[in-house]
């Protein structure tokens, strides 16, 4: 799906949510855009392709392994002829030893019906040995009474047990609740009822001996399950339609809650680390404001602010339930709080393009937990009925867009630029914060003291940035001006050299100096004249 990012805000083509092969149902980015009856015909298809080429390979291999056979054989002559009896009296040699032993250890029809009642009874063994009569008496009673009227919930959930007591006591109770609910619609049925409950009985029995098997085979194995009862319900049993939704939705509810701690983010797949890539990508957007993604909401009304409240709790919600029809249902709880925010906010009925950028801010400020895996465990185990049609398939489809947004989120989606957006992404700066004097008289003194806080924390970030701007500046600036002097002082030296001269003599008394001018005549002596 195309996610186009426009000045007026996030828009979506309505025609991109459906299903990309033309059929009129909405589609799914688990599916590559195709919805659930689509996908599956294109899996069908390629599996059947690769089936093909895998028997097509083994075909033409066996071929040359037949042909280089034979053409060893015939080169072999009387030689292999000798060997070939040798071979063939080892052979049945083998093969009556193993003949022996199979006798030796095969007990007989009756032995292995005596055998078989025997680890029964060890296994009620292990239940309590006070139990037995009553065990014989039920058994009686499912003979002469019909089986879904017979099931014990307690019973039920003994059939897979949780790792640990605490959870295994939550478990008990919801399903104990689930499977009472389950018996009384079925009660509803009468005939009906009996083959439903026995297909689902059926259906649990062939999920647990197919545990091996990948969480893609398990899911494609409860598609077929949800369509083969509904097409039952539909031709042979005569069920309206009205009441086959609500059945399959019954049917789903009590499959799902027993198989949920078995499918639900299995450790076979990647979807923890999904989980945790979304969850890390979320806090890293924990700065984008309603304004960045134009959404037409304004929280400082009370009213939009309750809405917006109970939106988050609905999505944070939807990872505790375990049935994926409650989760799709939290999902439209919280799509349509969006809806009535949105609503209430331009005094007019909200459209498809207010709705997905108000879902992406609903989704970054509540940060889901395991948001990915509910995703993955709706898109697999759901009634895809619900998943292609109706206001559950079109809001988890614009819930999936909203994810797949959020997962390429960059600049240009929010119109900023790189710079500031990298700037954002580092924790280095944060957008500037609502002024706390902007604020209504009714919103909490804490929440303007926030604001206020979170303003000053931002000045303050700024101003020891650019303090520190300042000393690096200052820094190069006394570097560069001694890396200056000295350049200065060495081009003076070397423009002109200072050159030592050797040390003069002493200079002596000029008359001491006179010995050849002995007759010279003596110097002249002072005077004094009087008068």
């Amino acid at each position: 799906m195309n996610l186009k990012s426009e000045r007026r805000g996030i828009h979506v083509d309505q025609s991109e949510l459906l299903c990309k092969k033309g059929c009129g149902y909405y589609g799914n980015p688990a599916w590559q855009g195709f919805c659930s009856k689509c996908w599956r015909e294109e899996y069908h298809k390629a599996r059947q392709k690769q089936i093909q080429e895998d028997w097509e390979l083994a075909e033409r291999l066996q071929r040359e392994e037949e042909e280089a056979y034979a053409s060893s054989q015939s080169t072999q002559g009387a030689q292999s002829l000798t060997f070939s009896k040798f071979e063939e009296k080892k052979t049945n040699e083998k093969t009556r030893k193993v003949t022996t032993v199979k006798k030796f250890f095969t007990a007989s029809s009756r032995a292995g019906a005596k055998k078989v009642a025997q680890e029964k009874i060890v296994k009620q063994g292990q239940l309590g040995r006070e139990r037995n009569a009553d065990n014989i008496l039920r058994d009686l009673k499912e003979i002469f009474t019909p089986s879904w009227e017979l099931a014990s919930p307690t019973e039920e959930i003994q059939e897979a047990k949780a790792p640990s007591p605490s959870i295994n006591r939550q478990a008990s109770i919801e399903t104990d609740r689930v499977s009472k609910e389950f018996i009384e619609f079925l009660k509803t049925y009468h005939k009906p009822g009996q083959d439903i409950y026995k297909q689902c009985k059926l259906f649990l029995d062939t999920m647990n001996h197919k545990r091996d098997l990948s969480i893609e085979e398990q899911s494609e194995c409860a598609q077929d399950f949800y369509q083969n009862v509904a097409e039952k319900l539909q031709t042979r049993w005569k069920v309206p339609p009205e009441k086959v939704e609500k059945a399959m939705d019954q049917i789903e509810k009590y499959i799902m809650t027993r198989q949920y701690k078995y499918v639900f983010c299995p450790e076979t797949t990647d979807d923890e680390k999904k989980d945790l890539a979304v969850q890390k990508r979320i806090r890293a957007l924990h700065w984008v404001t309603p304004q960045m993604l134009c959404v037409p909401v304004n929280e400082e009304i009370p009213e939009v602010s309750d809405m917006v409240v109970k939106a988050i709790t609905d999505i944070i919600e939807m990872d505790s339930k375990r049935v994926p029809r409650d989760k799709l249902a939290c999902i439209t709880k919280c799509s349509k709080h969006i809806f009535n925010a949105i609503k209430i906010t331009k005094n007019e009925p909200a459209s498809a393009d207010d709705f997905l950028p108000t879902l992406i801010y609903i989704v970054l400020k509540g940060n889901p937990p395991r948001l990915q895996s509910n995703i993955q465990y709706i898109t697999r185990f759901c009634n895809p009925s619900r998943l292609m049609t109706g206001e559950d398939g079109y809001y988890f489809t614009n819930l999936c867009c909203a994810v797949a947004f959020i997962e390429k989120l960059d600049a240009q989606s929010l119109n900023l630029s790189q710079e500031d957006f990298d700037r954002f992404m580092t924790g280095q700066t944060s957008p500037k914060k609502q002024e706390s004097d902007s604020f209504s008289p009714d919103v909490c003194l804490g929440v303007k003291q926030m604001y206020k806080n979170l303003d000053l924390l931002s000045q303050l970030n700024e101003r020891q940035e650019r303090i520190v701007s300042e000393a690096k500046k200052l820094e190069k600036d006394l570097i560069d001006w001694t890396d200056g002097i000295t350049k200065e002082v060495q081009d003076i030296v070397e423009k002109y050299p200072l050159e030592i001269k050797p040390k003069n003599q002493a200079l002596a008394a000029i008359d001491s100096e006179n010995v050849e001018n002995d007759k010279l005549p003596p110097p002249l002596q002072p005077q004094v004249y009087a008068g």
